[in-house]
């Protein structure tokens, strides 16, 4: 039986270290049955060949850039069936300047709530580190993602995303109506969802802006379950 093949994509802001965060899952991949082949930008996605055998992409590309063929080839290869699976910035805060990129994940990054501004230290990486609850939805408690799997809580960046109604919410976070911040509502966001595209599959999860972010047993367990799920079924 021929091996599945994962293309982990990585690059962009170093902030959210795209290669140490993807290497910790590359164990799991190869112990899998994958052959895993690593690209340092988004130019293999024009490659028509190589998307066409590859059943899975990870992606944690924060920012950067893309060419309109780069991801017209990325929506392509999902639409054929390669699965598409990433995490916080890595997928949510990719490629800025594409709306294409956009209507294909389903969701972008708006903001990142910050502490209580007497708490604020200027200069400090800790200045949006919020403890927050994912809590999973009704969907994800039936999903093969989220099965089993309760209600955590995380100490990080909480990230506040525009989305549409295409996207299946596995997990969501809820934003407070805080005194010192101008919404006058709280406001749910999605942390984790699935979207089908076309004959693809596409995983985001929004937390795991650090190492240890990604090392949180739920959030480890949610990232490499969405990798199974997502793969090529056709």
């Amino acid at each position: 039986m021929a091996k599945r093949i994962a293309c982990v994509v990585r690059g962009g802001w170093e902030g959210h270290h795209p290669v140490e965060s993807t290497n910790l899952f590359l164990p799991f991949l190869q112990q899998n049955g994958y052959d895993v082949r690593i690209e340092e930008s988004p130019a293999v996605y024009e490659d028509d060949v190589a998307m066409a055998e590859t059943d899975l992409i990870v992606q944690s590309v924060t920012m950067s850039e893309a060419t309109p063929g780069q991801v017209e080839g990325l929506q392509a290869a999902v639409a054929a069936g390669t699965g598409l699976v990433g995490w916080h910035g890595g997928i949510a805060d990719s490629y800025r300047n594409s709306s294409d990129y956009l209507h294909l994940v389903g969701g972008q990054f708006a903001t990142h709530p910050s502490r209580r501004p007497d708490l604020v230290v200027e200069g400090s990486e800790q200045n949006n580190d919020l403890t927050y609850e994912v809590e999973i939805t009704d969907l994800g408690r039936a999903h093969p993602i989220t099965r089993g799997l309760d209600d955590f809580p995380l100490t990080s960046e909480q990230y506040w995303v525009l989305h549409d109604d295409l996207n299946d919410v596995l997990a969501t976070t809820t934003h407070p109506a805080q005194a010192w911040q101008p919404w006058h509502r709280p406001v749910v966001s999605p942390a984790v969802w699935t979207r089908l595209w076309g004959a693809g599959r596409v995983v985001v999860v929004t937390p795991g802006h650090s190492l240890s972010v990604l090392e949180n047993p739920s959030v480890r367990t949610i990232i490499e379950r969405g990798m199974l799920w997502a793969s090529r079924t056709v």
